[in-house]
């Protein structure tokens, strides 16, 4: 990933996800911090807050409490200064509706969670590879 070693924000009420996603990003030697928030409003005080950096990349499940994915997807897209950030769904959810609303919404994209650690893995350096060539504005 690291655009400018800039965070990224992972935003998953799960401890395991969380755990799984931050080990299988070590695991693939993305060297950013990684910023938790386990819902979309704690989520959304964090990329508010004018001392907090701006990530470089948001993982999102869509499935929490308080404000889920999508909810959390249609404040950022509405806010100036944060719809530039790129936003991959990360999730179990495979509701055709809720790919069609991230979508809708502006996320860069949609990955289903496997279950096997080792495709986890790939999935991670799939992302990770994209991000790190995608040229950033």
């Amino acid at each position: 990933m690291r655009v400018t070693n800039k965070p990224i924000l992972l935003v998953e009420d799960d401890q395991v996800d969380m755990m799984r996603v931050t080990r299988a990003l070590k695991d693939v030697h993305v060297i950013n911090k990684i910023v938790h928030r386990e819902n979309g409003e704690d989520a959304l005080n964090y990329l508010r807050d004018g001392n907090s950096d701006k990530p470089c990349l948001i993982l999102l499940d869509l499935n929490m409490p308080i404000m889920n994915g999508i909810e959390f997807l249609q404040a950022v897209k509405k806010n100036e200064r944060l719809r530039g950030i790129p936003v991959v769904v990360l999730t179990t959810s495979d509701d055709q509706q809720d790919k069609l609303n991230s979508f809708n919404l502006g996320v860069a994209g949609y990955v289903a969670k496997p279950v096997d650690y080792r495709h986890f893995v790939e999935v991670m350096r799939s992302i990770d590879a994209y991000w790190t060539i995608s040229a950033m504005p």
